[in-house]
Formats: structure tokens, sequence, C-alpha cells
């Protein structure tokens, strides 16, 4: 797993200094299980940047740890090659005397806000990109996040948890550090030692100053503890009240995400009918939404990752529901580009932000999948408006996500619905979603298609 540091602030080889490693010296910390490995790629007084590469054992991993040796989980899994709390780890070993705030030969440098750049090869993200927004939004970071395939010659099996992220923030390389120390293992979910007390401390020392004030400090405390409750009150409990922020007009204007999700929910509201599949559910946003509406009697889920269905199933608590809500709502493994009896029988189908993400071969079979196979007497089915894409990039080819195939204007979604008229004999109507701007149209749009 591969970290890299760039600063463009002139001189940029102040970097150097900040992080006590010399230039022109590739040197090596030892790590649990493995090595940590620091040397500079590019060194210039424009750019300079500094890799920090570690190299785990994955023998070692099994032979040193507690649980059973014969565990096939041991053996086959993704720690030697992804960013997790061995990287915590390694940061705090070689980059020790930046996290703690010292610089010996030039310590001007440490309240000096840099103009850094970094990226993380590969990172585990139990969350997806929602997490990582998440976390890194409130702290100013701009953010471009590349999710790879389970694997790209079956795109059918849909998105790993694996990313290769890249942040960029003017901020002190102290902040950075104390950011990357904490965050990465919340992110990843997972650690490589028992938690204890000590945690806490570390927490609150890495934490200082950002942490108290975060939107997400429950999240990231919690899972920074690894749930467990005892410490992560205490933590939680320590923390000054002065961190949290009054709410605002600014909190209070609800996320595009969550517009789009209420606006679907009350046009099948509007329909009057009992059951709904969610296709391509993802981690059961939509769902949480839909079990408001008590004419619902069957609810059902589909996705192709298993590990988002299990996030779902978290997220709706269905362990802790009662019989009579848990018997209305069904979590089932399956892609929307194969024929599947379990999808018919539906009054309504919905797919949220699903059709960009396929390749245009694939939406042919998606859609006579869905309006030929499946046939619900409803589809509702949103995707984003490429037009709209002005308002935050001059790039005209740039999308919203890494993993979109492509994003449609306005007329381009309205000839594609006209086709679907005319081959599968849906009417159709169509919806802003979001605030509308002029010229440029709302951020997404929304397809309401009824069998004729």
């Amino acid at each position: 797993m591969l970290l890299t540091i760039t600063n463009s602030r002139y001189p940029a080889t102040d970097l150097s200094f900040l992080l006590h490693k010399h230039p022109a010296k590739v040197q090596s910390v030892e790590v649990m299980n493995g090595k940590a490995h620091v040397f500079y790629p590019a060194v210039s007084d424009e750019k300079c940047t500094c890799a920090i590469l570690l190299d785990m054992d994955p023998v070692g991993l099994v032979r040193n740890s507690d649980g059973n040796s014969f565990a096939l989980d041991q053996y086959v899994n993704d720690r030697p090659y992804v960013a997790s709390s061995f990287m915590s780890s390694a940061i705090s070993k070689g980059f020790s005397s930046a996290l703690n705030g010292n610089c010996k030969e030039k310590p001007e440098l440490v309240g000096i806000p840099l103009q850094l750049e970094v990226q993380l090869s590969v990172l585990s993200i139990r969350g997806g990109e929602e997490l990582l927004q998440e976390l890194f939004q409130p702290l100013g970071y701009e953010i471009i996040a590349t999710q790879h395939p389970l694997d790209p010659h079956f795109p059918e099996w849909g998105n790993s948890r694996y990313f290769t992220v890249t942040l960029k923030h003017s901020i002190t390389l102290q902040t950075l550090l104390s950011h990357l120390y904490v965050l990465i293992p919340v992110m990843d979910n997972e650690k490589h030692y028992w938690v204890n007390e000590e945690e806490i401390t570390k927490l609150m020392n890495k934490g200082k100053g950002w942490l108290e004030g975060h939107p997400a400090r429950e999240t990231i405390v919690h899972r920074y503890l690894r749930y467990q409750r005892k410490l992560s009150n205490e933590a939680l409990s320590a923390m000054t009240v002065l961190g949290d922020s009054p709410v605002t007009e600014k909190v209070e204007k609800p996320k595009l995400h969550d517009l789009r999700l209420q606006a679907v929910a009350d046009e099948i509201a509007r329909l009057q009918v009992s059951s709904v599949i969610d296709l391509g559910c993802g981690e059961g946003r939509l769902i949480k939404v839909l079990l408001e509406n008590k004419q619902l009697q069957r609810i059902t889920g589909m996705d192709v990752s298993a590990y988002s269905l299990e996030v779902a199933a978290r997220r709706l608590k269905l362990d802790k529901m009662i019989d009579s809500q848990r018997k209305r709502i069904n979590l089932i493994q399956g892609s929307l580009t194969y024929k599947d009896r379990r999808l018919q029988g539906y009054d309504v189908a919905a797919l949220v932000e699903v059709i960009e993400h396929l390749d245009e071969d694939r939406l042919l079979v998606l859609e006579k999948n869905v309006f030929n196979e499946i046939q619900p007497d409803t589809v509702v089915l949103t995707t984003p408006n490429k037009e709209w894409n002005i308002t935050f990039t001059e790039d005209e080819n740039k999308m919203r996500h890494s993993d979109h195939r492509f994003e449609w204007t306005r007329a381009e979604f309205s000839a594609w619905c006209e086709h679907i008229r005319d081959v599968y004999k849906y009417a159709y109507e169509i919806k802003p979603l979001g605030e509308e701007m002029e010229a440029v149209g709302a951020p997404s749009q929304m397809a309401v298609f009824s069998k004729q």
C-alpha cells in the first residue's frame, strides 16, 4: 500500500524539513509484521513528493496473530494490500516528528499551511464514497475518488469497497497527518490490535482542535474505538461541548441525495400502491424512507453487492425490528442484467441513480429486463442532468462520479424516455429534482413510466 504527500507551496522542499527525511535517501522503519519505506519520487522547489510504502509480511500476519491459525480468512484477506491501521502505525513511526508538530531545523514551518495533495493507493472504505465525503468534506478537503470494480472482466459483479483517493488542501502538515492517522482506520473500520483505554488518549491527542466539532464525530469515535460502548462514551464525554456547532441554516438545507430519495418516495406514495422493489438498492437509504409509507406491505431491495446488502441490513436494523415490520422487507442479491423471476410481481420498480453506471450495451439489456421481463405497473427512475455540471466544473467532460459511464442532458434523457415509450409501451412524465437554474435545469431528473 502506498501513501504519497506532495507539497507545491514554494519552496516545496520545505516538506522534507518537516518530515525529517532527507530527499536523497531511502529510509525504512520497522512496523508490526512489516516495514515502511520512505522515499522521494519528486524533489524540486516547485513540487516535492514524499512517499511511504508499506511492505507487509502476509505470513507474519498469520503467525503472529492470536486467532485460529487454521482460519482461511487469515490467509486470504486484504490486510497486506490496503491502507488500514497498519498505515496509521507507519505514519506514527515514519513521520513521528511531523505528526507531533516538531521541526528542529525550521520550527517556523510547523504552523504554516502548505499546498498539500495526498494520494492513497489503495484504501478500504466500508461505507463507500459517501462515508469518504462525510469524513473529509467538513475538514475542507477537495476529494477525488476512483472506486475499483470487483473484477473488470465481470462488470455485472459491481464495485468493490476499494478506492484510490486523492485529497487536496491548504493545511499544515501536522493537521493533515493527524486527519490521516485517525480517519484511515475509521474508513477501513478495522484494527490490527486490541483496542483499550490507551486508544482514547491517542484519539484525543490526534483529534484535538478538529474532532470536537466534526459533524461525524460520533461515527469517528465509535469506529476508531471498535464499537466498545464504554470507551466511546468516555471519549465523547471528554470532548468539550464548545466543539459542538449551533444549528444554522446551512446545515438545515437538505442534501441533494436526500431530496432525490424523498421525491421518489413521495411519487410512490402518490401512486397508493402496496409493493415496491428498489433495483440497485445499495445501502438501503431509499428503503429506510419507504418504510414510513404504511400502505407498502412489501418492500424489496436488490443489489449486486453482498456487502452493500449487509450494510443495508445494519442501517435498517433488521435484527431489532418487530415481526410485523420485518415481514415487510426483503433484501436479495442479484443483477439487473439477468432475468430473475424474483423481481416480478411488484406494483412499482425504483431505479435511483443506477443507469449511468452501465455501459451502453448493458443499458440495453437492463431496459429489456425492466420493461419487457419484470414489467411493473410503474417505474420511477432518476439520473443526473449533465447540463447542471457546469455549476461546479469548467470541464465539460467531467462527470460527477468516477464510476459513471455516461451522463445525459435533459434532451438526451427525454429522447431515451421516448424510446422506452415507443418500444415497450410505457407512457412517461419527466420531473426535475433539486433547485432549478436558468439554462441548465435541475441537478437530477426523474422519469415516471406508466404501463399503457
